[in-house]
């Protein structure tokens, strides 16, 4: 099984968005190091718990300090921007890294409402309808073949070359991945962000799959929060943080990642319990054989070729070591 990490470069409580983005770069040269496959950098805006606002500047930084893992976003939040840009940077990207580069396409706006509209300022701006066009156009100019009568014919995404990201959908509901299905693209589910109905979604996007240019047959994988230690009890310690930063988030306090004392001293409120307790049907907690058994119970649930996994703890060696403890546990090529 193919694991892969998705970093969100968290803010931690007492620390500063350069210390996440410092963080970020030293995960990703441990993840190369530990056999990891992918490394993907997420697109969040105006959010003070999470410094990755431009996950194409921090892609380029953590291929040029790795040398085997494929890298890419996870993702491009594609509404916001030209179709032609983004080809522009991932062409340069593959250029700079031939053949580690990803391309991961959301359509979320990775902020608040008022955020994105500023995003997207502008006349032409272009809205949420047209993200299917969008996708078409963005690997039309990743591949230099927009049709004959495509308005845009003879525009081209430089620098060309002979190689093109490897293209995924990402989404937390079924709209994305039957997209994904039907223009012969990769997808990746999100149940971190939700678990509901997710592998039913990612076996009817690999039922209704239509090959492409870019992928013959279906390839899809599952994103999960998953916390590891030595005992389960260290890991659902550690778990904590993740409860009250959800919650705060839930109910328009963002923050940045909070302690585990912080968590242990914060007073929930009903409402606050049952966010928490809903939010945690989302994470997997526990040894790393509990974590081995449960993520690879999931995949087989979800039908998915590749696991990838989001760790967020407020101690950063603490995350650290839970990313070593799961590639112990899958036996990745680089243990």
């Amino acid at each position: 099984m193919r694991v892969g990490i998705l970093d969100q470069s968290p803010v931690r409580s007492g620390g500063t968005p350069a210390d996440a983005v410092h963080e970020t770069i030293e995960l990703a040269r441990a993840a190369d190091r530990l056999g990891f496959h992918r490394y993907w950098l997420a697109e969040h805006h105006s959010t003070p718990g999470l410094a990755g606002a431009s996950p194409e500047v921090l892609i380029a930084q953590v291929a040029a300090v790795t040398s085997h893992i494929r890298v890419g976003s996870g993702g491009v939040m594609l509404p916001h921007y030209s179709a032609l840009k983004v080809a522009e940077q991932f062409r340069m990207l593959e250029t700079l890294h031939p053949g580690r580069i990803d391309l991961g396409i959301g359509r979320a706006p990775g902020s608040d409402q008022r955020t994105a509209r500023i995003l997207r300022h502008g006349p032409g701006a272009l809205g949420i309808e047209h993200y299917p066009r969008q996708i078409q156009d963005l690997v039309a100019f990743l591949h230099d073949d927009l049709a004959a009568d495509h308005p845009w014919r003879g525009v081209h995404a430089m620098p060309a070359g002979p190689s093109v990201p490897e293209v995924w959908l990402l989404g937390s509901s079924d709209e994305s991945a039957l997209l994904a299905a039907q223009l012969g693209q990769a997808f990746c589910f999100a149940h971190f962000i939700n678990e509901q109905g997710g592998a039913e979604v990612t076996r009817a996007y690999r039922d209704r799959f239509r090959a492409s240019p870019d992928l013959a047959a279906p390839r899809s994988s599952v994103a999960v929060f998953a916390v590891c230690a030595e005992t389960e009890a260290q890991a659902r310690r550690l778990a904590r943080s993740r409860d009250l930063f959800i919650v705060r988030l839930y109910t328009g306090r963002p923050a940045p990642y909070p302690s585990v004392e912080e968590a242990e001293s914060y007073p929930y409120n009903a409402q606050e319990v049952a966010i928490a307790q809903h939010a945690a049907r989302r994470s997997v907690v526990g040894t790393p054989e509990q974590a081995h058994e449960r993520l690879m119970q999931m995949a087989a649930d979800y039908q998915a070729d590749e696991l990838i996994v989001v760790t967020i703890t407020h101690d950063f060696k603490a995350r650290m070591r839970s990313y070593e403890l799961l590639a112990e546990a899958f036996e990745l090529p680089g243990q």
